[in-house]
C-alpha cells in the first residue's frame, strides 16, 4: 500500500520543521487526475496552528521531504495550500506486484484492534415477505460489514426479530382464519389481520389435525407459533438466496424471556430519569434532546416497544461491542432521537449508536412505476425482484446510490446484457480478462511467476494508459477504507466503473497478446492485477464475478 509510506514521508517533513497533528496526515484522491495521484490539506490544517501562510507551510514541508526517495516524482501546490503528489511509475509498478502477490487480500488492512462494530439491518417484522427497501437495507448492511472487515474493524451482522407484540398475535390470527376458511368453517378474519396470497399459503401448510386440535382448545399460540416460524424460514431462505447472511438472528422474546426490560427501566428509574404519570411509566427524554417525554409501560401495564428497544441496544453494549449501527427505514427517522437520548441517559457514550436511514425504492418498468406483487398483495418481494433481475444486478443497482437518496430501480436497464448496465459493464471487464487470458495460454503466454521475472516485466510497462491503470488498482486500499470509514458502499461501484473503463481504454489501445513474449507477459500481469481487483471490488459488495458471460 503506497499511502502509509506516503503518510510516513509526510510526518517525517512535519518533524523537520517541528510540528505534528494529533489526528494524522490528511491524504485523498484528487477528483481530477490532472491534480496528481494524492492530495493533502495539511497545510491548511497546520497554518493557524504554527502562524504562518498555509502556502508557506506547504512550501516548508516539500521542501522538507526525505530525499532520494523513489516514492515521489513530482509535487506541486493548489489554490490556498493543497498539496498534491503525483507517485513514481516505479512506485505503481510496485504496488502492481503487491496487487497479485496478495491475490484475494489485497485491499484490506491489518486490523484496528478496536471493539467490534454490529451492524443490525433489514430486521424486517416476520408478518410478510421482504420488500425492496428490505432488500436495499440488505444489499446495503451486508456490504458496510464487508467493507468494515475488510478495512480492519472487527464487525458482526445481526437481525433484530420482533417476534413479541401484537404484530405476531395479528399474523397468528390471520394464518388461522384462512384455515377455517379451507377446512370450511366460518371465516371471522380479525380487524387489521394480514392480507396477501402468502397468509392462504402459511394456512395451506397446517398440518390439518394440528390446526383444528388448535381451533378447538382455542389455541391461539399454536397458530402464532407456526406462523412466526415459518415466516421466520421463508425471511431466511430469501435472504440466502440473495447472498445476505447474519452473524445473528436475535429475538425480542429472548430479551422479555431474560428480564433484560426490567432491567432497563430500573436502571433509567435509579438514575432519576422516570416517572409516573396518567397511568403510564414515563422517561424524560425531552432532558436530552428528544422532543417530549415517552412512555416505557403502558396504562395496562405492558412494556412499549421503546422499553424494549432501549433494552435491546443496552444488550448490544452489554455483549461487547463499541459501536451499535443500525439501518433504519425513513419511516422511523422520528425514533432515533429518543433512543440515542436514553442511552445517553443510561450512561453509553453517545458515539454508541449511530443510525443510517435507508430511504424508498421505486421500481420502473419503461418509465413505468411497478406497483404491485401478485403474492403479497401491496408491495413488490424481495423474491419478485430476483426472479426478474438477478441478486447481483439487484444489489450493484443498490449499492450505486447513496443510502440517504430516494432510488428510482429502472428494471429494463438491471435486465440489460450490455454496456449501459453498470453491472454488466464491471462484470464484463472481469470476463474479457479471463478470456484473454485464456486465449494468451493458448499461445504459450502467461503472465511470469516469479517476483523477481514479475518486477523485470512490470517495468515494461511505459504507456500512458498502463500508469492510469496501474494508478487505479493502487488506489483500492484507500477506496476501501474510505468507503468504510464514511459509511458509503456506493465508493466501490464508482471505482469500480473507473477501472473498468480505464482497462477498457488500454485494451483498445495496445495489443496485449503479440509477437513480443516479454511486453504480452507484462500486460498480462497488468491485466491479472486489473482482474483482481476487480474480483475483490465485486466481492465487497456481495456481487459474482464471472469467467465468462
Amino acid at each position: 500500500m503506497l499511502t502509509p509510506a506516503l503518510r510516513e514521508a509526510l510526518t517525517e517533513a512535519l518533524k523537520v520543521n517541528g510540528w505534528s497533528v494529533d489526528e494524522g496526515v490528511p491524504l485523498e484522491v484528487p477528483r481530477q487526475a490532472d491534480h496528481g495521484d494524492y492530495a493533502s490539506n495539511i497545510a491548511l490544517v497546520l497554518a493557524k496552528k504554527v502562524g504562518r501562510p498555509p502556502r508557506d507551510v506547504a512550501e516548508a514541508l516539500l521542501a522538507a521531504l526525505p530525499a532520494g526517495s523513489d516514492l515521489i516524482e513530482s509535487t506541486s501546490i493548489a489554490g490556498p495550500g493543497f498539496v498534491n503528489f503525483r507517485l513514481s511509475t516505479d512506485a505503481l509498478r510496485r504496488e502492481l506486484l503487491e496487487v497479485v502477490e496478495r491475490a484475494a487480500d489485497y485491499g484490506t488492512w491489518p486490523a484496528t484492534g478496536g471493539a467490534p462494530v454490529l451492524v443490525e439491518f433489514v430486521s424486517a417484522n416476520p408478518t410478510g415477505p421482504m420488500n425492496v427497501v428490505n432488500a436495499r437495507a440488505g444489499a446495503v448492511g451486508a456490504a458496510l460489514v464487508r467493507l468494515y472487515r475488510a478495512a480492519g474493524t472487527p464487525a458482526d451482522a445481526e437481525f433484530y426479530v420482533n417476534d413479541a407484540g401484537r404484530q405476531v398475535d395479528l399474523l397468528g390470527a390471520s394464518v388461522a382464519a384462512r384455515f377455517r376458511e379451507r377446512i370450511g368453517e366460518p371465516l371471522a378474519f380479525p380487524e387489521d389481520g394480514y392480507q396477501g396470497a402468502y397468509i392462504a399459503e402459511l394456512a395451506a401448510d397446517v398440518p390439518e389435525a394440528e390446526g383444528r386440535a388448535a381451533l378447538a382448545a382455542s389455541d391461539a399460540h399454536w397458530f402464532r407459533g407456526f406462523a412466526l416460524e415459518r415466516m421466520l424460514a421463508s425471511q431466511q431462505k430469501d435472504l440466502a438466496a440473495y447472498g445476505v447472511t447474519f452473524d445473528h438472528w436475535y429475538r425480542e422474546s429472548a430479551l422479555h424471556a431474560a428480564g433484560a426490560l426490567e432491567r432497563a427501566l430500573l436502571d433509567l428509574r435509579e438514575r432519576g430519569h422516570v416517572y409516573e404519570q396518567d397511568g403510564a411509566t414515563w422517561f424524560r427524554s425531552s432532558a436530552f434532546g428528544d422532543e417530549k417525554d415517552r412512555v416505557l409501560v403502558r396504562q395496562n401495564g405492558e412494556p412499549s416497544y421503546y422499553l424494549a428497544d432501549i433494552a435491546y441496544h443496552r444488550d448490544k453494549a452489554a455483549r461487547g461491542y463499541g459501536r451499535a449501527l443500525d439501518l433504519w427505514g425513513p419511516d422511523h427517522h422520528g425514533h432515533i432521537a429518543r433512543v440515542s437520548a436514553a442511552l445517553e441517559a443510561l450512561g453509553l457514550p453517545k458515539a454508541f449508536f449511530e443510525v443510517t436511514i435507508v430511504q424508498f425504492v421505486r421500481l420502473l418498468s419503461k418509465g413505468e412505476l411497478v406497483k404491485m406483487s401478485k403474492r403479497a398483495g401491496e408491495f413488490i418481494t424481495l423474491t419478485d425482484l430476483l426472479e426478474d433481475v438477478g441478486p447481483d444486478a439487484a444489489k450493484y443497482f443498490f449499492l450505486m446510490r447513496s443510502t440517504s437518496a430516494h432510488l428510482d430501480f429502472d428494471l429494463d436497464l438491471a435486465r440489460e446484457q450490455s454496456n449501459d448496465n453498470p453491472c454488466y459493464y464491471v462484470q464484463y471487464a472481469h470476463a474479457r480478462i479471463a478470456s484473454l487470458v485464456r486465449v494468451a495460454a493458448e499461445k504459450g503466454l502467461v503472465p511470469p511467476g516469479t517476483g523477481a521475472a514479475r518486477a523485470s516485466a512490470a517495468a515494461l510497462l511505459v504507456e500512458a494508459e498502463e500508469r492510469e491503470l496501474m494508478r487505479l488498482l493502487a488506489q483500492f486500499p484507500d477506496t476501501v477504507r474510505g468507503a468504510a470509514e464514511a459509511q458509503e458502499p456506493q465508493r466501490i461501484p464508482t471505482y469500480l466503473a473507473q477501472v473498468a473503463g480505464a482497462f477498457h481504454q488500454f485494451y483498445h489501445q495496445h495489443r496485449v497478446v503479440t509477437d513480443n513474449a516479454e511486453l504480452s507477459g507484462a500486460r498480462l500481469l497488468l491485466a491479472r492485477g486489473t482482474q483482481q481487483v476487480i474480483a475483490n471490488g465485486l466481492a465487497l459488495l456481495g456481487v459474482s464475478a464471472p469467467e465468462r458471460m
